[in-house]
């Protein structure tokens, strides 16, 4: 499977692609931060970082796109800014018809360090040994991207383990719930 991670951000948003193979094997095909002046507007900073995601996508052609889910901040303004870059890249995978799923910080840092309140430090230490890098991905978001991407990898397979077990859960309540209805349903025909 191919994963592109997104570390959304307004001034920095990182992007990073990596490819699945047999058990926990990831390995790195392509990361780098696309950056936006802040002395543009935010509707042309929104556009470069959309036209820079579907480039990406055509080019990388990735299964799923990992974003990091903005959970909170305590500076509204960058939240806001932060999930308009996220927003942007989700609609550009959605048009492709690529399927766009969100991570917390602390899931991936969870995934990838096995500590969801591990620094940035900690995270790109692991990622370079992770995906075998002669050197770290700089900045930040380089690695966190590539990090979403990992999670994204690792974290897939329990997911859909999960929603399958739900949905057989659902069926088999429904069933049951439909044979309550006819004993019922019998039971009052007999009384009559």
């Amino acid at each position: 499977m191919r994963v592109m991670g997104v570390d959304p951000g307004l001034t920095r948003c990182g992007f990073g692609i990596v490819d699945t193979g047999r058990g926990r094997e990831v390995t790195a095909v392509a990361v780098d931060v696309i950056r936006t002046p802040t002395d543009l507007d935010l509707a042309t900073r929104l556009l470069q970082i959309s036209d820079a995601a579907e480039s990406w996508l055509d080019r990388y052609l990735p299964e799923v796109v990992a974003v990091e889910r903005v959970f909170s901040q305590n500076n509204v303004r960058t939240a806001m800014g932060t999930a308009q870059a996220g927003g942007v890249v989700a609609l550009s995978a959605a048009r492709r018809g690529i399927p766009v799923m969100f991570h917390t910080p602390s899931q991936v840092k969870s995934a990838v360090t096995g500590n969801g309140g591990a620094d940035k430090k900690q995270v790109t230490a692991m990622v370079t040994r992770i995906l075998g890098l002669t050197q770290a991905p700089k900045p930040a978001d380089a690695a966190d991207a590539l990090a979403l991407a990992i999670c994204h990898c690792w974290r897939a397979p329990m997911m859909a383990r999960m929603a399958a077990a739900e949905a057989a859960a659902a069926e088999q309540k429904r069933r049951y719930e439909a044979r309550l209805r006819e004993q019922t349903a019998a039971r009052k025909a007999g009384t009559r």
